[in-house]
């Protein structure tokens, strides 16, 4: 019997059953919630399943390491060693993923609605307060300045400018970050309606907006390539990817290179999607999320989301003080980055208050602006801190 007892203890010591704890547990359930609401609520499955399953399996824990004298998942051993975890995940650190992913969006993205309503572009600045009021609480928390600049740019709601700016400022906060910015943006359903709510009338809340002018061809083929070169000029630490996000949206007007386009936003974007949420996943083991900094940089990235939120609301009323004809606050909200959520969730409310309003269309142009918002932040950001 002992001798069985000798062998089971030693089989049972070659598997990752002796080294399960209750913080793998914790996190199975995280990743399992997210699971959860991607099928049950539809919030961004394309970004919550990948992150809730990577998270669970790398915390599933696996055979000890011997080199390094602890027990790690399957999945965190297969990066640590190199295949292709290890490659997903060089390809966010290395900031070859971010650039790519602009790349789709740019040629999914009609900025028409932005470029009809120019004053519209005032909400993309004014949606952008969390940033700064995360930064500021995060150095009295006692992050380091670079360190309170990465986690503030979680409020732009911005998945991969939020991956950007961290990797120049604080790359050991990569995995804490942009979890912090995925899992919000794919929430913001949950997040942003109540303290829309709040800070609107209902009559507020029932403005119909006017159509917007038809925007002309030859304006949309413009755009791209102006901005581009604004941007390069005035704006060098944040420009590769509002360059890649401008060259997208120019394969997609041009009308000549509609192949290009396709599998920019299609094919090639899927396959982004795919490593970028088994890359960000991966970082979410027990023993490296589980932190008090890290609780604190998601809590504060729940500030940020509030915030922003908030202050694009509070700039549109502010706007229509001086506007004869009235703009539903509400699009105010979308003026945080994450395209197209944001403006979703803003044309959702309008229409539970009043069935006939239909405001994606203008929502979508403070939700386009808040994407050079964050571009914006950023850029000042890594100059001010001086990383570049």
């Amino acid at each position: 019997m002992d001798q069985l007892q000798i062998f089971l203890h030693a089989l049972l010591g070659q598997t990752g059953v002796v080294h399960f704890s209750a913080g793998n547990l914790v996190m199975i359930l995280v990743g399992a919630i997210m699971i959860y609401l991607a099928i049950s609520k539809h919030y961004e499955p394309l970004l919550l399943i990948g992150i809730g399953f990577s998270c669970i399996v790398a915390n599933v824990p696996g055979p000890p390491d011997v080199p390094g004298g602890q027990a790690i998942s399957a999945l965190l051993y297969v990066i640590k060693d190199g295949g292709l975890f290890h490659y997903a995940y060089e390809g966010v650190a290395k900031l070859i993923i971010p650039p790519l992913i602009f790349l789709g969006v740019g040629a999914m993205t009609d900025f028409g609605p932005m470029i009809a309503n120019p004053k519209l572009v005032l909400l993309g600045a004014g949606a952008h307060l969390g940033i700064f009021v995360a930064l500021i609480l995060a150095k009295l928390l006692g992050f380091s300045l670079a360190e309170a600049g990465a986690i503030g740019i979680i409020g732009g709601a911005d998945g991969p400018m939020a991956i950007f700016v961290t990797m120049k400022l604080a790359p050991h906060l990569l995995g804490p970050v942009s979890v912090a910015a995925y899992s919000y943006m794919a929430l913001m359903p949950m997040i942003q309606p109540p303290v829309m709510r709040l800070l609107t009338t209902k009559a507020e809340r029932q403005i119909s907006m006017a159509d917007a002018r038809k925007v002309t061809k030859l304006e949309k083929i413009a755009f791209p390539v102006v901005i581009a070169i604004i941007v390069n000029l005035f704006f060098p630490p944040v420009a590769p990817l509002i360059t890649m996000l401008m060259f997208g949206n120019l394969l997609k007007e041009v009308g000549v290179t509609d192949r290009l386009a396709k599998t920019a936003a299609g094919g090639l974007m899927n396959v982004i999607i795919l490593v970028l949420t088994v890359a960000i996943g991966s970082t979410m083991a027990a023993d490296k999320f589980l932190t008090l900094q890290t609780l604190e940089i998601v809590a504060l990235g729940l500030v940020a989301f509030m915030f922003g939120t908030g202050s694009g609301v509070v700039t549109a009323r502010i706007m229509n003080l001086f506007l004869k004809v009235k703009i539903n606050p509400l699009i105010g909200s979308a003026g945080i980055a994450s395209v197209p959520i944001a403006a979703r969730v803003s044309h959702i409310v309008a229409h539970e208050e009043n069935p006939k309003n239909f405001l994606i269309y203008h929502a979508m142009g403070p939700n386009l602006a808040g994407v050079f918002g964050t571009a914006i932040s950023g850029g000042i950001m890594l100059a001010l801190i001086g990383v570049v």
